[in-house]
């Protein structure tokens, strides 16, 4: 049994040696070809940090997730990936792990649960709640280790993601690389605590403090014990693992914040030489079997380089691939029908077709109709927001669906949007349908990050590895008198992002289709609705439909001018074209209803018919989404114009309090009314 143990322990530790080598060697000759210009942008080598990676990574389940942050090729070899592989991605080719769309700061192989190095600090500690909340509602036995540096715990979404573990016991081990250092400021200067790990405590998680980061066995075993301690459902667990880069923070950082002696008082302690002295002095290894390692390890590096040398590059066309897992709906070129790019027309009518109108419901009952359907027939399915349970949200959406439901499916959660939106992201990549709250699009901002740098982005970066079908409702506009912080329409900033799906329902048919439609994305769609829609009732069908993203809507017809607008402006405009039609003039109407991807299609043939265009929007005039529409139809169709684009937005001012300055504030039937006259 001796024996064994023996044998055993030798085996692991060659293993750890060789291992911690590969990741060594790897990092010189990435520092070789970046000289070379082989490789290009930031390069953030490991070299020193080896033993955290391979003594943490190494004892993971196959299933288990890992995330980590911009310094992570040593994590990815500790994973398995093919050196090959990784360097072909930092070569920017074809065969690389992300298909030379991540390079390397944003390394994935979904296939080893390394789901990705992310280059925005901290911007990985929520995502990692939302996997390991996965893994707990579908009862799957994984854990997410995600990896931090020092410098990601003054960010708010440390904190954030840490409660948030903590108050639903998620599996989460949080390891924390403390190399000193956060870019080229001592942490003395940035943290006022007396140790990282002091953080963690606060939250009532389990820590194992300051373990030393270069020895790899004393890794091994704090990380085993974090490991068992979130498997067992007792909650997350904060690992401070005191570490030190012997390289600057990037190839292009001269470190001169470190004094030589403190860098050779750590280079005593290099892992990779404790480890050589171990395995000699107990008799594990010889010189001459450590030497056949290292050229094992020489040739495989060599090998990677020669690999990505000759690996093909992506064609130029390759740029359009990965943005969106389901791709867009356009309109259908006849029938009235709707298609899917790369899909013959559909026979199907236009959506106002399709079922005959059975009741009159509220925006609001549409929406929360929709959602509670959605819960009862995908256990994939549940909501999360800031007071959607007893409260019953900020807009009494979701009354009722947390007695109906209970909370697991309908979770209340801190006031934090960024870890409510990195969870929801984190959840999708784990095989669940998660639909977001944020109260409204105004705390949107505080999740931005989150949204728009990782939402919609990650297929991108993962070479189309992640898919993340999230759905994040929330409250755009004004005319509550919520003042200048309750009251902006701010959907032209997202509906810039690609990646992002931006959808804007103006009635309860629209809101339950566009609903609907939207859980069957597998990309993240950010569903706006507005307050002052919740009472307008509309017909709706009782049985299921889907309003196709990407396709807008005629809602009046008319041959005079077409007025092109979305979500609470399209009543507005309705009003208005009434009033003018009574003075004998017929304006066409169409809504948008999606923002993003955006159907020209039916707009443009709507221009071509009336000749004459107006765009209403509630946002601010300057940099509005309006003058993208009108943008594109003066591009598109200005030989068919019998005058200028015209647009009806808000002033450009913050919304003020007082009714009749936000009445004065936003776009009225009456400046519809002038604008198309003003054409005529």
């Amino acid at each position: 049994m001796a024996r064994a143990t023996l044998t055993t322990e030798k085996s692991q530790l060659l293993q750890d040696y060789r291992l911690m080598l590969l990741i060594r060697r790897f990092e010189e000759t990435s520092a070789e070809m970046y000289g070379r210009g082989k490789i290009g942008g930031f390069l953030h080598l490991y070299i020193g940090e080896e033993a955290v990676a391979v003594g943490a990574i190494k004892v993971l389940e196959p299933q288990d997730y890992i995330l980590t942050h911009y310094r992570d090729h040593g994590h990815a070899l500790a994973r398995g990936m093919d050196p090959r592989r990784l360097m072909a991605e930092l070569f920017g080719r074809a065969t690389g792990c992300s298909r030379g769309k991540g390079g390397s700061m944003h390394l994935f192989d979904t296939g080893l649960g390394f789901m990705g190095g992310y280059a925005i600090v901290g911007g990985q500690l929520p995502i990692a709640t939302g996997l390991g909340l996965a893994s707990q509602m579908r009862d799957e036995q994984r854990v997410a280790l995600v990896i931090i540096g020092d410098g990601a715990v003054q960010e708010g979404e440390f904190h954030e993601s840490l409660n948030l573990a903590a108050l639903w016991k998620l599996p989460v081990v949080f390891l924390c690389e403390n190399n000193g250092y956060g870019m080229g400021t001592p942490i003395s200067k940035t943290y006022s605590g007396k140790g990282i790990h002091e953080l963690a405590r606060s939250y009532d998680i389990a820590c194992r403090p300051q373990v030393d980061g270069m020895d790899v066995l004393a890794v091994r075993e704090a990380t085993q014990e974090a490991l068992t301690h979130a498997r067992s459902g007792q909650g997350p667990c904060f690992l401070e693992v005191l570490t030190y880069r012997f390289r600057g923070h990037s190839m292009a950082d001269p470190v001169e914040y470190r004094s030589r002696e403190e860098e050779e008082q750590w280079k005593q302690r290099d892992p990779i030489q404790i480890l050589r002295r171990r395995l000699q002095e107990e008799g594990h290894a010889s010189v001459v079997e450590l030497e056949a390692e290292e050229r094992a390890v020489e040739a495989e590096v060599e090998e990677a380089v020669r690999f990505a040398d000759e690996s093909p590059v992506l064609p130029p066309e390759a740029i359009f691939e990965d943005v969106y897992a389901s791709p867009p709906t356009t309109p259908a070129s006849q029938g009235g029908g709707w298609r899917v790019e790369g899909e013959e027309a559909s026979s199907s009518p236009q959506p106002s077709t399709l079922h005959p109108p059975p009741s009159q419901v509220t925006y609001r009952e549409a929406i929360r109709t929709t959602l509670r359907d959605l819960l009862r027939r995908d256990d994939r399915v549940f909501l999360m927001g800031e007071d959607i349970g007893e409260y019953g949200g900020a807009y009494a959406v979701t009354r009722g669906l947390l007695k109906e439901f209970g909370p697991e499916r309908v979770r209340n959660t801190p006031i934090a949007e960024s870890a409510i939106v990195g969870a929801g992201i984190g959840a999708a990549m784990g095989g669940m349908r998660p639909i977001v709250e944020i109260m409204t699009i105004n705390f949107s901002l505080l999740a931005m990050d989150q949204i728009v740098n990782h939402a919609a982005k990650l297929r991108s970066m993962s070479g189309g590895q992640i898919k993340v079908p999230l759905v994040i409702r929330t409250v755009s506009g004004g005319g509550n008198q919520l003042g200048a912080q309750h009251s902006q329409s701010l959907e032209g900033w997202y509906a810039s992002v690609p990646g992002l799906k931006v959808v804007a329902p103006a009635t309860p048919y629209d809101a339950r289709g566009l609903l609907l439609a939207a859980l069957d994305q597998e990309d993240p769609v950010l569903f706006l609705e507005h307050s002052l829609l919740y009472g307008q009732r509309g017909a709706v069908p009782e049985t299921d439909y889907r309003v196709p993203i990407g396709l807008a809507d005629v809602k009046r017809a008319g041959r005079d001018a077409t007025v092109i607008t979305y979500l609470r402006m399209v009543p507005v405009v309705l009003r208005a074209a009434e009033r003018l039609a009574q003075e004998g003039i017929e304006v066409e109407v169409v809504d948008l209803r999606s923002l993003r991807p955006l159907d020209m299609d039916t707009v443009l043939a709507s221009v071509r018919r009336t000749s004459r265009a107006v765009v209403v929007e509630e946002a601010w005039r300057t940099g509005g989404f309006a003058a993208e529409v009108a943008a594109r139809i003066q591009e598109e169709a200005f030989d068919d114009l019998d005058g200028p684009v015209l647009r009806v937005a808000g002033a450009d001012v913050p919304m003020p309090y007082a009714r009749e300055l936000e009445r004065a504030a936003l776009p009225s039937e009456d400046e519809i009314v002038r604008a198309v006259k003003s054409l005529l």
